[in-house]
């Protein structure tokens, strides 16, 4: 808000206050006139202190928001990728559960797009279209691993995985 905006109001009100002491009998004008200068001096006063300040925000939460970025740095993904290819690779059971699900869902929306094909609903056509090798991994029905504790799945399979849902 400007500075005359944020004058206007207090002055107005300062006015005011300025005919209800006019219209008490026992003040002077020369008396209620100096009343006024000096609340109208006070109020510019608090107006230009505050201005000086510089911008400010309305409260803590908005100035908490606008301070927070809105997407993750592109470092940060990547990062977040690369841990996700860890543990695929040295956990079979997070490969499984976590890791494979994602990939499927990205197989599932390329076949989707791509050739108008649901894994669920086709499942021969979507084995057809992803390879013999792609589908045992990314099959609806794939069995949890036998050895739990065991590595997960080679960096090098992950890699060729990714590779063919790409090439869709």
């Amino acid at each position: 808000m400007s500075f005359l905006r944020r004058l206007i109001v207090p002055v107005i009100l300062a006015t005011v206050a300025l005919g209800v002491l006019l219209a008490l009998p026992p003040l002077t004008t020369t008396r209620a006139l100096a009343i006024w200068v000096v609340l109208v001096a006070s109020i510019a006063l608090l107006v230009l202190v505050r201005e000086s300040r510089g911008p400010r925000h309305s409260s803590r939460f908005e100035a908490a928001l606008q301070r927070r970025e809105t997407e993750p740095t592109k470092q940060v993904e990547l990062l977040r990728m690369e841990r996700e290819l860890v543990l695929a690779s040295a956990d079979a059971v997070y490969a499984h559960r976590r890791f494979l699900p994602r990939l499927r869902a990205a197989a599932e929306a390329r076949l989707a797009s791509r050739f108008g094909v649901e894994i669920d609903r086709r499942p021969e056509v979507a084995r057809e279209l992803l390879g013999e090798h792609a589908w045992e991994l990314l099959r609806p029905d794939r069995p949890e691993p036998i050895d739990r504790h065991g590595p997960g799945i080679p960096r090098a399979h992950v890699t060729a995985l990714i590779e063919r849902i790409e090439s869709l």
